[in-house]
Parts: C-alpha cells; sequence; structure tokens
C-alpha cells in the first residue's frame, strides 16, 4: 500500500486551504501555498492517527488526477502498514504482544503515530503478521 493522499488547495483571501478528499478529518491552511502544504503532512498524520486509534480501517488514497500528493513519512507509513495488517487479520494489540514476547502496552506505542517507534520493531512486528516492509526512494517531483 502507498500511503500518499491527494490534496485539494483553495486560495481563500487570508492565505491558502489544504484539505483531502479521502480523509475529511484533514483540514489546514498556510499564509502561502508552500506553507498550506508544509502543513499538510503533519495533518494527515494527525488525522490518520484518528483512525488508528479507533481501530477503524484506513481510508484508501484515490487517483490525483492532477493534484498535489501528500506522502506520509517512512516511519508513520510503516505503523499505518501494521495497522492495517492487524485489522486484515484480526489480531488485537494484546494478541500480537503475546506473540512477539512483548508489553501490550510497547505495541499500542507501536501503533501510534504521534510516538517515536524504532523502524526494526516495526519491521518485526510486521514480519509476525506475514508482511515485509520495503523502501522505496524515487526522484524527488
Amino acid at each position: 500500500m502507498r500511503y500518499a493522499y491527494p490534496a485539494a488547495i483553495v486560495e481563500e483571501p487570508e492565505g491558502f486551504t489544504v484539505t483531502f478528499p479521502d480523509v475529511p478529518e484533514a483540514i489546514t491552511a498556510g499564509a502561502t501555498r508552500a506553507e498550506a502544504l508544509e502543513r499538510a503532512c503533519d495533518v494527515l498524520v494527525t488525522a490518520l492517527s484518528f483512525y488508528v486509534g479507533e481501530e477503524k480501517p484506513l481510508p484508501r488514497p484515490s487517483a490525483a488526477h492532477g493534484r498535489p500528493v501528500v506522502f506520509v513519512p517512512v516511519l508513520e507509513a510503516a505503523k499505518l502498514a501494521l495497522h492495517d495488517a492487524m485489522l486484515a487479520a484480526r489480531l488485537s494489540n494484546v494478541e500480537l504482544a503475546r506473540r512477539m514476547g512483548r508489553d501490550e502496552k510497547a505495541i499500542r506505542r507501536l501503533r501510534d503515530l504521534l510516538h517515536a517507534s524504532h523502524i526494526e520493531d516495526l519491521e518485526a512486528a510486521l514480519r509476525m503478521l506475514g508482511r515485509r516492509l520495503e523502501v522505496n526512494v524515487l526522484e524527488a517531483a
């Protein structure tokens, strides 16, 4: 899964507003277009954290159709992949913790998009669920 969401940018009298058609909870603004897009990543991650916290499926990104795309940072994308894998496997934090020999609190932190985690721990959790984390580096657009 590619965790990159198209953004809609609207020029307003006081600056620019950024929304995400696929993630209606994510709304931000900035005095300039560049500032609004800078803030867009943070608000997107925060909004997606609501889905994780409520153990709901993540919204799937639609096609960009010429709109700018905001990419979820690598660590947070790995956490979203873990969330998706756990929902697909119908696996609770408690059960994953048991399988990994970890405390349930550690798994909660591992899934928390706003908590710093070690990528190795996410890789181990994903492997436990039959997934592999892969990083793809592309030229900047």
